[in-house]
């Protein structure tokens, strides 16, 4: 999932960009209101964290082209503890929740599951694969119902190969989903977090296709039938 930070606040951005990476988001920041506005345009998103009182353009005036253009991405608007009017307006013109500064790390962390659960649109927020399942909102990946060690690279990797099971999905598509803007990341490194990926779910028969020049495919598991014994096996 891939997250918008709108805060021009150094420290709070810095100290928030580190804590959604951490946690799995794919986290891009931007410091002011046209930067936002023109990020919007331009690149999807899955959660808007916006604070008000940007320069350039008010959080208040981003939000209103957000929604002016039908999009109903989740917003969570950051707002000065006494700006009581602003928040007001801000969930009137269509935002999800505020938070007021200060506030606690783990509680925006909280927030941000509950807005992402809520703009799936009612979709399936776990995702399933033979013995193999990913929780988006939690960013948790379970084998045989044992949660797996993985790093915030590697279970973006299994977001999108998940999203995409039994489709060809290019290195490329792998950079744009995982790669924050301006980080370099060549496809040495994105085979390098494939195979470590790999490592870890094909020892319950998940297993990742490299198809040479092209990308890489996760195999889908199909449940057969034979004898009135259901088994289940990757196709």
């Amino acid at each position: 999932m891939r997250i918008l930070l709108a805060e021009d606040d150094s420290v709070l951005a810095d100290g928030l960009t580190r804590s959604l990476r951490q946690s799995g988001y794919v986290t891009d920041c931007v410091g002011n209101g046209q930067e936002a506005d023109s990020a919007l345009c331009t690149q999807d998103f899955d959660l808007l964290i916006l604070d008000l009182d940007l320069p350039k353009m008010s959080g208040l005036e981003v939000l209103r082209r957000l929604r002016a253009r039908d999009s109903r991405l989740p917003v969570l608007i950051l707002t000065a503890g006494d700006s009581v009017e602003q928040r007001v307006k801000g969930l009137d013109l269509g935002a999800d929740d505020y938070m007021a500064k200060p506030f606690a790390l783990s509680e925006l962390e909280a927030r941000v599951r509950a807005l992402t659960r809520r703009g799936a649109g009612g979709g399936p927020t776990v995702i399933k694969n033979g013995p193999l399942t990913f929780d988006q909102v939690g960013r948790i990946a379970y084998l045989n119902d044992h949660m797996i060690d993985l790093s915030a690279r590697e279970l973006g990797l299994l977001e999108v190969l998940l999203q995409r099971s039994g489709r060809l999905v290019s290195k490329d598509q792998l950079v744009d989903h995982l790669c924050e803007w301006g980080e370099e990341v060549s496809n040495n490194a994105i085979e390098v977090y494939v195979h470590r990926l790999r490592k870890k779910i094909e020892t319950g028969g998940v297993r990742i296709a490299t198809v040479r020049g092209l990308g890489y495919c996760l195999e889908k598991f199909a449940t057969v039938i034979n004898n009135n014994n259901p088994t289940s096996t990757s196709v």
